[in-house]
């Protein structure tokens, strides 16, 4: 089964897609006045008689066929944890040597005027 997207085959994005115009075209429909708004109903039934063709008549098998299973395998496991590691170290000892500088801020005391 080729042309998988997201797990799911091309007939969904087919059904998707014809009842996307549909809607539209209702919607352009409505907006008209006279003999022309009831061409609403055919849109909606050729939606619905391609829908259930899309259904009932599909051109791939209903059981997938079996995909060999790749696996993967982290070569740099190790690294990237001494990476993070060193990152929060350093990020830690950034934020002890600037709490003294917020927390220690020395407040100097406002001269008294003198007449």
């Amino acid at each position: 089964m080729t042309g998988m997207v997201f797990g799911v085959g091309t007939g969904v994005f087919l059904i998707a897609l014809v009842w996307i115009v549909a809607f539209v075209l209702t919607i352009l429909l409505s907006r008209t006045t006279g003999i022309i708004k009831l061409s609403i109903v055919p849109v909606l039934l050729l939606a619905l008689i391609i829908t259930l063709i899309l259904l009932f008549f599909p051109r791939g098998s209903e059981v997938p066929s079996p995909v060999k299973e790749v696996q993967i395998v982290d070569t740099f496991f190790i690294g990237r944890y001494v990476l993070l590691s060193v990152v929060c170290v350093v990020f830690l000892a950034a934020l002890f040597m600037l709490l003294p500088l917020h927390l220690l801020e020395p407040v100097y005391a406002k001269p008294l005027r003198t007449h």
